[in-house]
């Protein structure tokens, strides 16, 4: 039985690879028709200044050298499609002998894309000043409140939420909310 939830995994690939896989993957889940499986993927890298003879540069640093995330539905063609892109050498958390491997955890996942900069969702939230929000995450999880202000390029919002009867404003970031259709 395969339940259709998109989960991240980690994949492990030859070292130096990750970028190649990245786009290999890519292409072969278009390619393949695969898009409605196969998310995103990411190879975590962060930026450095080093100094050499005086001089400034950036340099680009693997974070997880070897290792690129990835955001799928497994189903048995998606692990395939994956499994099977040159430069990767297998699933993290999968047992060998044909088993599927086992998810990141929600935490893991989101301590990740925001130690990256990145957003927790692939979908942007398309909200407006004055409609409703229900908070979803953080210390007000579970209420529900108006939109003040939307700032989209900052992936933040204001929302007037009520505290023991009375408004009271609270700055979100946009996965910290769902809309209430």
């Amino acid at each position: 039985m395969e339940t259709f939830e998109k989960n991240w995994y980690v994949l492990h690939t030859y070292s130096g690879y990750e970028n190649r896989v990245k786009i290999n993957i890519e292409s072969r889940a278009q390619s393949m028709g695969m898009d409605d499986y196969i998310f995103r993927v990411v190879v975590p890298e962060e930026k450095e200044i080093e100094v050499k003879n005086g001089k400034e540069k950036e340099i680009v640093h693997k974070t997880f050298p070897g290792y690129v995330l990835i955001e799928m539905v497994m189903t048995d063609e998606s692990w395939y499609i994956v499994r099977n892109t040159p430069g990767v050498t297998g699933f993290v958390g999968s047992h060998g002998a044909g088993s599927k491997p086992a998810p990141l955890l929600q935490e893991e996942i989101n301590s990740i894309l925001r130690s990256l900069g990145m957003s927790m969702r692939s979908v942007e939230l398309k909200v407006s000043v004055g409609e409703l929000v229900k908070i979803i995450e953080g210390a007000f999880s579970g209420l529900e409140g108006e939109v003040t202000e939307v700032d989209e390029e900052k992936e933040k919002l204001k929302v007037n939420i009520d505290m023991f009867g009375r408004e009271t404003s609270t700055e979100l970031d946009f996965e910290q909310v769902d809309k209430i259709d």
